[in-house]
């Protein structure tokens, strides 16, 4: 599980450090296999395991592809996936597409989200978290979130 927020820096040519209290997981759990997509709802990434990546795949596999939003899904998701691997150093590239689609420039942010990572430009990362901030106690919660404790 993948909790906690990084600032980290792109260097030039798009590579970024793993925060070192994850590559070892990383490393034990997928040998630093990773994937990279674009999410769907945000200007950020998501990265992923190899491992949970999988998981993914097998539940779009199994959706019916006649479906429009099946398809729209399987084409965001699947055409837009990246392999990226730890390097020895503990970094990796991020793809120039996805760097261009969630903004990403020099100031960057690793948000961990218990089975992926998230990965945001600073500045759109910042503005989202005072957004949500500010839409606290707006609304009832969704059934799902009612019996939960913080």
């Amino acid at each position: 599980m993948f909790r906690g927020t990084n600032a980290i820096s792109l260097d030039a040519k798009g590579r970024l450090a793993m925060p070192s209290r994850y590559r070892d997981r990383l490393v034990g759990a997928c040998e630093g296999q990773l994937v990279a997509t674009i999410a769907l709802e945000e200007k950020c990434l998501w990265i992923y395991p190899l491992p949970e990546w999988e998981k993914v795949e097998q539940q779009l596999a199994a959706a019916p592809n006649m479906n429009q939003q099946v398809k729209r899904l399987q084409r965001l998701l699947i055409g837009n996936a990246n392999d990226i691997e730890l390097d020895g150093n503990g970094r990796f590239v991020v793809p120039p597409l996805l760097r261009d689609h969630a903004g990403l420039d020099k100031k960057v942010m690793l948000v961990g989200q218990l089975n992926k990572f998230e990965l945001w430009s600073e500045e759109a990362w910042l503005a989202q978290t005072d957004a949500y901030l500010e839409q606290q106690g707006i609304g009832e919660l969704p059934v799902e979130l009612q019996s939960l404790s913080l």
